[in-house]
């Protein structure tokens, strides 16, 4: 018995738009919202440090620099607070070049095209261009243009209110470094142990479900959604990988690295050893149904393969419990390992032996890097 015929029920027209998708009025709002607001939280002393770079700033560069308000240097400050301190260089290094070359260019126009107001778009076309041409990234260009238009909008582009804007600049560049340096500065550790720790666990759950669907009979909409829950497993690793990343990142000019080194070298160790059985479940789930028949449940070799996964499902719970990213449902689980040695079978004698050959190469591989083998 197979898939074929076995489609899901279609969507009537009420449900739908003109191309097949939901209706306009439907999704419009949920788009809106996503673009207003984040998936997750700012930490609430990344706010804080924000606002006391900001103040900062603004305090000393008008005591440094009398006169104007300290614009540029409360922004600068604003921007250069950034999740990790490596990020918090690059945003002072980019910030302080773009306001650099924007005055520049803002003086210059002056210079030679005078005091008129359509100057202002000159400069934002002449930013933008000097930009491109010298490849900076997109922050970049856009401060270069943003600082060309301040500096002439406020009206006093002479070469002393320039190079004050310059000083301003890196003053409040340096306040934001130093800020987010010296105050708990981040360590993004935590993100990825919670991310590797839900792969983990929805790998064992995908290893426990493909279990037991090789055990019994699966009709076709219970085979579509053991397909699906599998599928999930991709966006997942992608999601740890990055968080991993930026884990790795943060710990870059982070003076907390030294006791944050030896727990994400274990975390990344983690993950190389259990995103490889990301493709090996959903290989494993897809040869499954494509060779889906009543009498896999009955054949001896497959029931074998079954129980041979769920010893894998408990022992990817083992791994991520032994290096501490599981909560607390899998606490209990056996701290002695299930896989021992490989599984083994005869050649079969039914027709299931280019499934069951497909399994037992993929379970070969989860064997591998459960035991480290690999």
């Amino acid at each position: 018995m197979g898939l074929k015929g076995r489609g899901g029920a279609k969507a009537g027209p009420s449900d739908t738009g003109p191309q097949g998708d939901a209706a306009p009025g439907y999704r419009c709002p949920m788009r809106f919202h996503a673009t207003l607001r984040s998936a997750r939280r700012a930490p609430l002393l990344q706010v804080l440090k924000s606002a006391a770079a900001t103040i900062a700033a603004w305090l000393i560069a008008g005591w440094v620099l009398p006169g104007p308000l300290p614009v540029f240097a409360a922004i600068a400050a604003l921007l250069v607070v950034q999740p990790s301190v490596n990020q918090s260089l690059s945003k002072a290094i980019e910030r302080s070049a773009g306001v650099i070359l924007g005055v520049i260019i803002a003086v210059l126009l002056t210079v030679v095209l005078g005091a008129q107001s359509w100057v202002v778009l000159a400069a934002v076309v002449v930013a933008m261009l000097a930009a491109w041409a010298m490849r900076a990234s997109t922050g970049t260009g856009n401060q270069v243009a943003i600082s060309a238009v301040l500096v002439l909008a406020l009206g006093a582009s002479n070469p002393d209110y320039a190079f004050d804007r310059i000083i301003e600049t890196l003053i409040g560049a340096a306040i934001g470094f130093v800020i987010n340096i010296a105050i708990v500065p981040p360590v993004l550790t935590a993100p990825a142990r919670r991310d590797i720790g839900m792969l983990g666990r929805e790998l064992a759950a995908s290893l426990d479900r493909l279990a037991e669907a090789l055990s019994a009979n699966r009709s076709g909409p219970q085979l579509q959604e053991l397909m699906l829950e599998a599928r999930l497993l991709r966006p997942m690793k992608d999601a740890a990988e990055a968080s991993l990343k930026e884990a790795e990142e943060s710990l870059a000019l982070n003076p907390r690295r030294g006791r944050h080194r030896d727990d994400l070298t274990a975390l990344r160790a983690l993950f190389e050893r259990i995103s490889p059985v990301v493709t090996q479940v959903i290989g494993m789930t897809r040869a499954y149904i494509d060779h889906y028949e009543d009498s896999l449940a009955q054949d001896p070799a497959v029931r074998a393969i079954g129980d041979q996964l769920r010893r894998a499902g408990h022992d990817m719970r083992l791994a991520v419990q032994t290096a501490d990213v599981a909560p607390e449902p899998d606490a209990m689980t056996s701290t002695i390992p299930a896989l021992t040695t490989p599984l083994v079978v005869r050649p079969p004698a039914s027709d299931h032996w280019i499934l069951v050959g497909s399994l037992m190469e993929d379970l070969r591989r989860i064997h591998g890097e459960l035991r480290d083998e690999a």
